[in-house]
């Protein structure tokens, strides 16, 4: 699994992007609303990636902030959307615009975006409001942090709660290991390593 890339821009031609790493040229489908982000050709970055693999196709997609890549993977797991419709809606408006929609059940914004029906766009709502409700506990943080990219304590924590849940820790009693042992300036690895601590 390809999960982040550090290289030099080579080339831009919206939605793609090439990449280059070591000699290797990776291109990598991205929303608009990172393009844009993106810095000259030329200079050096860092991207989100997700990869995925289909029947007929095995494609990268790329995220300038962490946070983008979450929504992203949130997005192809609700019914009826597959990698490039989340990558339409997510190229239609930004983290933040879809969370608002989201939450203010707002259908109509939903509707003009290419390749979403209201059949879709409604069960859109009502999946992401349950999804927000589960991983985004505190959505100002969340949408703050969306158009930073210092990592914060925030961001931090996230990772650290979804490390111990992939060892089989359910949400709750993550949360209130990590938040337990948090302390301004932590990284990730000591969050999750003195939460195991305090764990037994």
């Amino acid at each position: 699994m390809i999960g982040r890339i550090r290289g030099i821009i080579l080339e831009k031609k919206p939605p793609k992007v090439l990449l280059e790493t070591n000699g290797i040229g990776y291109e990598l489908y991205m929303p608009m609303t990172c393009f844009y982000d993106l810095p000259n050709i030329g200079k050096e970055t860092i991207i989100f990636t997700n990869f995925s693999v289909r029947k007929d196709s095995h494609i990268l997609f790329g995220f300038i902030h962490k946070q983008e890549l979450v929504l992203f993977k949130e997005l192809i797991k609700a019914n009826g959307v597959g990698p490039k419709l989340a990558l339409a809606i997510l190229s239609g408006m930004s983290a933040k615009q879809f969370i608002n929609v989201i939450e203010n059940y707002d259908i109509k914004k939903l509707l003009k975006l290419p390749g979403v029906g209201k059949k879709t766009a409604e069960r859109l709502i009502i999946e992401m409001k349950d999804k927000f409700k589960e991983i985004y506990k505190n959505k100002e943080n969340f949408i703050t942090n969306i158009s930073s990219n210092v990592k914060s304590l925030y961001e931090t924590e996230n990772e650290a709660i979804y490390a111990l849940i992939s060892l089989g820790y359910k949400h709750k009693e993550a949360t209130k290991l990590v938040k337990s042992v948090t302390y301004d300036g932590a990284d990730c690895e000591s969050l999750i390593r003195n939460a195991l601590k305090a764990a037994l």
